[in-house]
């Protein structure tokens, strides 16, 4: 088979997607906007060719790239894109040269929020309230109806990027114009749903979800996101078979099939709370923070070569082992300036060594980044155990432990 693959290099843990094709037997074709000299001698070892371009984003660039191949008597089987922003350009260039894969209507529901929630609503998943914003007073009609807090996000953001939570009527006038809704640019505006945040992730093979994962989000990501001194967790439950997962299981395969996802990694969030369960959102790739890392230590497999299979052979290749949780923990740094040094490392290595999988901890000297940047913009700890408890208390003890100090 041979395989497109949409911006092999960067970020870093795009060269395992690179790798797993290549493993599950695929001649891989990459697409991107670094130079060959960038590569490395082993990730372009992976790969038959490489092209680079302008923008991966650029649909007219990714398709005169794309047609070069086909015009030089390469059969294309698939074209394969892994990042968010990447999803529509690579759908549209699929649908324009006869390559199979997700399909730009799909594409798009699985990247415009308040499309994606009425497709779904009308299906009967239920979500939360809704709507899109294209002008101050969409926003202020909405909140008048829904009431106070609501979440306002862009419309094709990915995770927490670009999102408020309002309060009350000043909050609104604020994010209406910071968020450039006064400005003409729309926005996805929808009720707050309190309840604890997760997320499902699937490796689905023609609609029919191949593997799966759950992870619990403590705190929830606004939360996180809002206050430095959090040192927030993602943590996959190793007990996905118990009843209690039963609804969210059903919804994903459901949401699934309504939005025509075929053969793909998919991300799908959700809330449980007062109001039962709620979708929140979903998208036609794997998750972020190198969350299938921490799916392949708690499984003791390869999950990138479990998508390759899916993509290549149609099928999985080894089922996951469900021995141990697994979840990382950031560690932030006290303030902003340059990390100055640790403490607690020695104390957690001595304690739990054999518990952690991966750990970053900048040298002195570097930069801090700031809170916004994300869960893996500063130090970050992997961890697993047998028991999901007791993994979450053994992360609770790094987050107490840990220091990150800064000049």
């Amino acid at each position: 088979m041979n395989v497109i693959f949409v911006e092999p290099s960067f970020p870093n843990n795009q060269r395992e997607f690179v790798r797993g094709l290549h493993a599950a037997g695929a001649k891989v074709f990459g697409i991107g906007e670094r130079p060959v000299e960038y590569m490395s001698d082993e990730l372009m070892s992976w790969m038959t060719d490489y092209v680079q371009i302008l923008s991966v984003v650029h649909e007219p660039s990714l398709l005169k790239a794309v047609r070069a191949i086909q015009n030089a008597g390469v059969w294309l089987d698939r074209l394969e894109a892994t990042i968010e922003a990447h999803i529509m350009a690579a759908a549209a260039v699929r649908e324009a040269t006869g390559i199979p894969g997700t399909s730009t209507e799909t594409a798009f529901l699985c990247r415009d929020k308040p499309a994606m929630k009425e497709a779904l609503r009308n299906a009967g998943i239920s979500c939360a309230q809704s709507t899109r914003a294209r002008t101050p007073q969409d926003a202020r009609a909405f909140a008048a109806e829904v009431g106070y807090p609501l979440i306002i996000k862009p419309p094709d953001g990915a995770g927490a990027a670009g999102t408020y939570r309002v309060d009350d009527d000043a909050d609104l006038e604020r994010v209406i114009h910071e968020s450039g809704l006064d400005d003409g640019h729309a926005v996805a505006i929808e009720e707050f749903i309190e309840g604890h945040e997760g997320y499902i992730d699937t490796v689905t093979i023609n609609g029919e979800v191949g593997h799966e994962f759950i992870t619990h989000y403590y705190p929830n990501v606004l939360e996180a996101m809002r206050h430095r001194w959090i040192s927030p967790q993602m943590v996959a439950t190793n007990r996905i078979e118990e009843p209690g997962y039963t609804e969210v299981r059903e919804m994903t395969r459901k949401v699934i099939k309504i939005l025509d996802i075929g053969t793909s990694a998919t991300h799908m969030e959700w809330f449980y709370g007062p109001k039962g369960l709620k979708f929140s959102e979903i998208g036609c790739r794997p998750p972020g923070v190198g969350q299938w890392d921490v799916y392949s230590a708690a499984n003791e497999f390869d999950l990138y070569v479990e998508w390759a299979s899916a993509i290549v052979h149609g099928k999985t290749h080894t089922p996951p082992s469900r021995r141990f949780a697994a979840g990382m923990i950031a560690l932030r740094p006290e303030g902003d300036g340059q990390i100055s040094g640790y403490s607690g490392v020695d104390e957690i290595g001595n304690r739990f060594g054999d518990c952690i999988v991966a750990a970053h901890l900048p040298d002195p000297g570097t930069p801090t980044q700031p809170v916004e940047a994300g869960y893996m913009a500063n130090a970050w700890m992997r961890v697993r155990h047998p028991d999901y408890d007791a993994l979450r208390g053994i992360l609770d003890t790094i987050g107490q432990t840990v220091k990150v100090h800064v000049s």
